[in-house]
């Protein structure tokens, strides 16, 4: 089955920078390799976030029409799953655990501070701040994750530390 290319002409915001065409070729080619597997939906998914860095919104009819489901379909997995993403990630990514323990423990508080102390740099995409429930460190919240390594026990004042060192 070949794919259609997408309606719009403007390029699309992926690591690649893939323009319509290309990111039509890129998606071909993922689901000429993993579309005939059983349930390849979250295959071809991860698939393409970890080629691209996300799931550009382009993407899902493209999708949608080579494993023969509906763009809803397609975007209801997208943003129901925290891990996929339909824009390119900031360059450092901030994870702040709200769930029940954490927000015991005052992540509510830390995601206030850090929204508001590091507005600056997230407006210029250095910095993107995401909520997630649960990181597996409820023991010792409030917890978060920046680009994937995890911190425990924390407060403003270290949140902040932790920040400029990743910088």
């Amino acid at each position: 089955m070949t794919l259609a290319s997408t309606s719009s002409n403007s390029p699309s915001a992926s690591r690649l920078a893939a323009p319509p065409q290309a990111l039509t070729e890129i998606v071909q080619s993922v689901l000429d390799h993993l579309g005939q597997l059983p349930g390849a939906l979250m295959p071809v998914l991860h698939a393409l976030q970890n080629q691209l860095g996300h799931v550009p919104k382009e993407a899902v009819p493209l999708i949608a029409e080579g494993l023969n489901l509906s763009s809803a379909e397609v975007h209801g997995v997208v943003s129901y799953y925290h891990h996929f993403r339909s824009e390119p990630a900031a360059q450092t990514v901030v994870q702040i655990c709200r769930a029940e323990a954490c927000q015991a423990m005052g992540s509510e508080a830390l995601w206030a501070h850090a929204c508001s102390a590091h507005a600056k740099a997230a407006a210029q995409g250095q910095v993107g701040f995401e909520a997630v429930y649960c990181l597996g460190l409820c023991a010792s919240s409030p917890a978060m994750a920046v680009n994937g390594r995890v911190y425990a026990r924390l407060t403003p004042a270290r949140l902040d530390q932790i920040l400029e060192a990743s910088k």
